[in-house]
């Protein structure tokens, strides 16, 4: 059986990463960030990782770029977790799109953040046809988040 498609972050990308996660922790984002705060689907510890969220068409988006990365997993199982920049949290609750809604999502989101994330994404651009997006979109998980009442 073959591994779920993921690409580890090489050590520049993990630095910068790294950094992007301390900005938004005191309250500067870069483009959008957030630092996503989600427990651990074994240890049950809080992970925390820098990402972008998305809007589109009304809704908000987390997209894991880089596949079926370690706070997705943790995403799936959880349902939910936290974004914050600086002192303002947001909790949220997470639903999971099937594949076959992430076209426009995905075509969206790499029309905003395609310079940071395209080569995650097999040469597929915001240009690429429906069925190019549509052949890539199992190797990237897309959340539907919205605020806890």
């Amino acid at each position: 059986m073959s591994q779920p498609y993921y690409v580890k972050a090489s050590a520049p990308v993990a630095r910068f990463n790294s950094l992007v996660g301390i900005l938004a922790r005191r309250g500067v984002s870069l483009f959008g960030s957030a630092e996503l705060s989600v427990p651990g689907r074994k240890s049950g510890r809080t992970q925390r990782v820098p990402v972008n969220p998305f809007k589109h068409d009304g809704r908000q988006y987390l997209i894991s770029a880089r596949g079926h990365s370690q706070w997705s997993l943790n995403m799936r199982a959880a349902g939910g977790g936290e974004l914050r920049v600086g002192r303002r949290t947001r909790p949220f609750v997470a639903v999971e799109l099937p594949d076959a809604e992430k076209v426009a999502v995905l075509r969206g989101y790499l029309k905003r953040w395609g310079w940071e994330v395209g080569g995650y994404f097999a040469g597929v651009t915001a240009k690429s046809s429906d069925a190019e997006i549509l052949a890539v979109a199992p190797d990237h998980p897309v959340f539907v988040i919205s605020t806890d009442s």
